[in-house]
């Protein structure tokens, strides 16, 4: 059954603890409810959201004057299997199921795909929008489609390749489009002896005793991963102040490859572009002159770029309760009663120290609701 409440303070709903009250707060606990609920706030005239885990999301001190629904459907439906198919699991994941709690499922079910985004907080309707991912997985190389209410109010289904999925980002999230994620179709891995797909991530590779390309237990590279976002404050933890955040604030940017020339040698960079594919000469022929290369993108370590601007770990400004978790530079937390606008304080001033140092703005990870950086 639907609840709604009235003045309902936004900051009990976000990982971040920040957000003043929203007018009227709708929370849809199955997707009929939480569609009328839409169709409701498009037929109105007030201002609305949805809401889903909150762990993306920095809300204004203002907080919402209009509706927000928050998004509490659950279940997880298995679909027939694809056989044939390097990917024959398939499965229908309501939007508002918690992605923890998804991924251990597949992992006890011996599933690949999603192993390597163990402990990533918030909801699995909100992980197309955003493209998440870590440790060299993201939820594009999984994802079949999703299931959308559409800004007429009229249920639909995306192919992912319509999704525009990139890094961190989709057409969900900059398309313009007000569009409601409903449920999500996934294809995941099945192999006899529950191993994870190949490991892309170097750090995780090392804390798996695994080169890069080589396969994993599936229980080995979840445990694995949770240990090494516990360690960087990334879990959520009662008993942890540091995972009082929105997980990583700021995106890696993405530069030229000319650009990235400019900065320290020692800055970490990852060329995105494949390398240059080799030439068959016929023999006897003379070898074509080799072509200019082409120039490339290349992503860079917010992080290292932070900290090498001189933001510590556990730095704040003075007379603020916002400060850079003691664990990750990566990460902004709420000390204890902090404020939206002290979190886009300190925000702005870290953004000034890299912009000032190396000429690199970067962008934040969360969505901003009735705030600015």
């Amino acid at each position: 059954m639907t609840t709604t409440r009235e003045n309902e303070p936004l900051s009990s709903h976000t990982t971040l603890r920040v957000g003043g009250p929203a007018a009227r707060f709708v929370e849809a606990a199955t997707t009929d409810e939480l569609v009328d609920a839409v169709r409701e706030a498009q037929s109105g005239y007030d201002d609305w959201m949805v809401l889903g885990g909150g762990s993306n999301v920095v809300i204004g001190d203002e907080g919402v004057d209009g509706t927000v629904i928050r998004i509490a459907t659950r279940g997880v439906e298995r679909l027939p299997d694809a056989p044939g198919s390097s990917r024959p699991i398939r499965l229908r994941v309501q939007a508002g199921e918690d992605w923890d709690a998804l991924v251990a499922l597949t992992v006890e079910n011996g599933w690949a795909g999603l192993e390597a985004m163990s402990g990533i907080p918030g909801s699995t309707g909100a992980a197309p929008i955003q493209n998440i991912g870590a440790y060299g997985q993201e939820v594009a190389e999984s994802l079949i489609a999703v299931e959308v209410l559409d800004d007429d109010g009229e249920r639909r289904t995306i192919p992912a390749p319509e999704l525009k999925l990139g890094y961190r980002t989709s057409v969900l999230k900059h398309g313009g489009t007000r569009a409601v994620v409903l449920s999500v179709d996934l294809a995941l891995e099945q192999n006899a002896d529950a191993r994870s797909r190949p490991v892309q991530y170097a750090q995780l590779g090392e804390a798996l005793g695994v080169a890069i390309g080589e396969r994993a237990p599936l229980v080995g590279v979840r445990a694995a991963v949770l240990a090494l976002r516990a360690g960087k404050g990334m879990v959520l933890d009662a008993a942890d102040p540091n995972s009082v955040s929105a997980g990583s604030f700021f995106t890696n940017p993405i530069v030229s490859e000319a650009f990235a020339r400019t900065l320290p040698t020692d800055a970490p960079r990852w060329p995105l572009a494949p390398e240059p594919p080799a030439l068959a000469v016929p023999l006897g022929a003379e070898p074509a002159p080799p072509a200019e290369p082409a120039s490339h993108e290349v992503k860079l370590s917010a992080a290292w770029l932070i900290e090498h601007a001189g933001i510590t770990r556990g730095f704040a400004l003075p007379g603020s309760r916002a400060a850079v978790s003691t664990k990750h530079t990566l990460a902004l937390i709420n000390t204890g009663g902090a404020t939206a606008g002290e979190i886009a304080q300190l925000a702005r001033y870290i953004r000034t120290r890299v912009m000032s140092e190396f000429g690199v703005v970067l962008h934040p990870e969360p969505v901003f609701v009735n705030l600015e950086l």
